[in-house]
């Protein structure tokens, strides 16, 4: 009879069968993630995200697209209809770097009780308003802090925070420069 090893709400017996397809075939990594947005009222929008090309082919597995809405809140304009973009920076790194820190602590052994993070980032709207081009359109900075219970040392548990913050995507994309290229299509 098959057993599932299940840690922390992870497969660990998948997640090594997934490293070890794609040590013998590296195509098998490349991902190809998508976003379509549509501008609706001001500074809202909506983008819809569903399907992605991943594992050396077209993933059309989503029955129903992800959709979330962009806006500003009113002392920026807006209508409060969703969170800000800078704001889904903030959660988009906060939920990649709680699945890192959680994927390795499985693939360790580790069994995590709980993940609870913050994030902060402080932002000048004199670089996005033209004010000054000595300001950053972008954050600063941003600040993240870590509460996780688990069976392991303090010791342990930093390394494992650390290897989060060194695998995880989007910290690499928010930490160091994405060519991205923009065209208008006609």
């Amino acid at each position: 009879m098959e057993t599932k090893t299940i840690l922390n709400g992870v497969d660990t017996e998948k997640l090594f069968e997934t490293v070890d397809a794609i040590n013998g075939q590296p195509g098998l990594g490349k991902f190809q993630f998508r976003a379509e947005n549509k501008w609706i009222d001001g500074g809202w929008n909506r983008s819809t995200i569903q399907d992605f090309y991943g594992a050396g082919k077209e993933d059309a597995s989503r029955e129903k697209p992800y959709v979330l809405n962009n806006d500003e809140p009113p002392v920026l304009l807006g209508k409060d209809q969703g969170a800000n973009p800078v704001e889904y920076v903030l959660n988009a790194l906060a939920g990649c770097l709680t699945t890192s820190l959680v994927y390795h602590s499985a693939a360790r052994g580790i069994k995590i009780e709980s993940v609870e993070s913050s994030f902060e980032g402080n932002l000048d709207l004199r670089g996005f308003l033209g004010i000054s081009d000595q300001v950053r359109n972008g954050y600063e900075n941003i600040r993240v802090t870590f509460r996780v219970k688990a069976d392991a040392s303090d010791e342990q548990i930093e390394e494992l925070i650390q290897l989060a913050q060194k695998r995880s995507p989007v910290f690499d994309i928010v930490s160091n420069p994405v060519p991205v290229s923009i065209k208008l299509e006609k």
